[in-house]
């Protein structure tokens, strides 16, 4: 299995033809080539998940997710490197390792699965502690790992460019990248954040989130720079219409750049959506490709 190595990822400048008919310099910072499955701000959200528990004499981790989580395949392939157990409790208990190949490549990491019906797993995924099992120590990561050491790794992100954008854009699940960016970017660029979940309440979840996690000044001090744009989401999770694809695949022919069609991909066509609804120019745009695009479920 590929190293996770972080040097990888590179910032691309995108060239298309309606960036440059408006001045527009676009870059991608390509978080999706650190690894295969540990990719983009998973790993941003493990690392020092990961560090605690090397440093701290754990013997694992214990997680939360559905059956298609990247989150959940990435935390299989860092602890199958890292040496460390990996427990997930999955959402359906009607689901086995077998249920796709997602499932089946993280039993093949080694990781246990666990399958609980979604009332048990709605009580379960937010736990943000550490476990006791068979006198072995678990840090217990919820869902998506969104903890404040989770936003303390995506805050590293922006150190890697130059950090003087007009405006940053970025697909939103937990909020807890999308809090990590904002609290590391200047006071006058813009975060534009993308929900991928149809009437997600964005801010207020952020808010939450960054007050549970001890983020409450960073927060008043960098949400006026927030610019949530939630009309992107092609009708809920997952849910995609064949404009989408057919966006996606002109991009992908133009530039050889994969973005997956749940997250990044609706950020990106909402990117350019939003830069045409704005008429936006003369600006530098960095996008945040946070990588789930893999072979597995092709």
């Amino acid at each position: 299995m590929q190293v996770i190595n972080i040097k990888n990822s590179v910032t691309q400048k995108i060239e298309l033809d309606f960036l440059n008919e408006r001045n527009i310099k676009m870059f991608m910072k390509r978080d999706d080539l650190i690894h295969p499955y540990v990719s983009g701000n998973k790993w941003r959200k493990l690392i020092y998940n990961i560090a605690l528990c090397k440093s701290d004499d754990y013997k694992g981790i214990i997680t939360f997710g559905g059956a298609y989580s990247n989150h959940i395949l990435a935390c299989a392939a860092a602890c199958n490197l890292y040496n460390l157990k990996a427990i997930a409790y999955i959402r359906g208990e009607e689901l086995t390792s077998s249920s796709n190949l997602l499932l089946a490549k993280c039993k093949e990491l080694g990781m246990e699965l666990l399958f609980v019906s979604r009332i048990v797993y709605a009580t379960l995924k937010s736990k943000n502690t550490s476990v006791e099992i068979d006198g072995s120590k678990y840090l217990s990561i919820p869902e998506g790992g969104a903890n404040r050491n989770g936003i303390l790794g995506c805050m590293e992100i922006m150190g890697e460019t130059e950090n003087n954008f007009d405006a940053i854009a970025i697909s939103q699940g937990t909020t807890t990248t999308s809090l990590g960016v904002l609290f590391s970017t200047p006071p006058k660029t813009n975060v534009f954040v993308f929900p991928a979940l149809k009437g997600f309440q964005s801010i207020a979840e952020m808010q939450q989130i960054s007050e549970s996690t001890g983020f409450k000044n960073e927060w008043k001090n960098h949400q006026h720079k927030l610019q949530v744009v939630d009309d992107f989401h092609f009708g809920g999770y997952a849910k995609t219409t064949p404009e989408l694809l057919s966006f996606l695949s002109d991009f992908e022919r133009k530039t050889t750049i994969a973005l997956d069609p749940v997250y990044t991909g609706k950020a990106f066509y909402g990117l350019v959506k939003t830069i045409e609804k704005k008429k936006m120019s003369n600006k530098r745009i960095l996008f945040i490709h946070t990588g789930g695009v893999h072979t597995l479920l092709k």
